[in-house]
């Protein structure tokens, strides 16, 4: 190896440490939490703030709520997933409604339902913002019970709820 390569070789390695090293300085409280174990807890917190704003307006039900609400029978149960995703498996007779089709002309869809119709949306987990803003979109276009189901088809299929495959 020539000497003009290893002297390169030598700036590549020190401006890479030194990249590092500035890194780490201004990271430094986020690999300090990561090292303590407290860096998903703060992340979590910070998710659930900014969901809390961004959708202030739509109500949140827990699994035992929505499962109480399918039993009823007479509410409408949308997925929020994609069609690939709802297609595999579903909460049954749900409709699978994304936030992309209401922007794209699938609001009509929604034209066969009173607009006081008992709605839950639900999207794949938790963490997912799908029912959300399916729930968002579905409230501005007049719809009035719109709940979102905050523990999503997982939260479901782990509790044996009924489940189906069929479009």
């Amino acid at each position: 190896m020539s000497r003009v390569c290893r002297q390169d070789l030598a700036w590549a390695a020190y401006i890479l440490g030194l990249a590092l090293l500035i890194g780490l300085l201004q990271q430094w409280p986020l690999v300090r939490q990561a090292w303590q174990g407290e860096l998903a807890p703060r992340l979590e917190q910070a998710r659930s703030q900014r969901r809390q704003q961004q959708f202030q307006g739509v109500q949140t039900i827990n699994l035992a709520q929505a499962y109480a609400i399918f039993q009823q029978g007479k509410a409408l149960f949308i997925d929020a997933r994609p069609p690939d995703e709802y297609a595999e498996i579903h909460i049954s007779q749900a409709l699978n409604i994304t936030p992309n089709m209401l922007d794209n002309g699938g609001a009509g869809q929604m034209a066969a339902f009173p607009k006081n119709r008992e709605i839950v949306v639900y999207c794949s987990q938790e963490s997912c913002d799908l029912a959300l803003k399916v729930a968002e979109k579905l409230q501005a276009l007049g719809f009035s019970r719109v709940m979102a189901f905050a523990g999503g088809f997982r939260a479901w299929d782990e509790a044996g709820y009924p489940a189906d495959t069929s479009k």
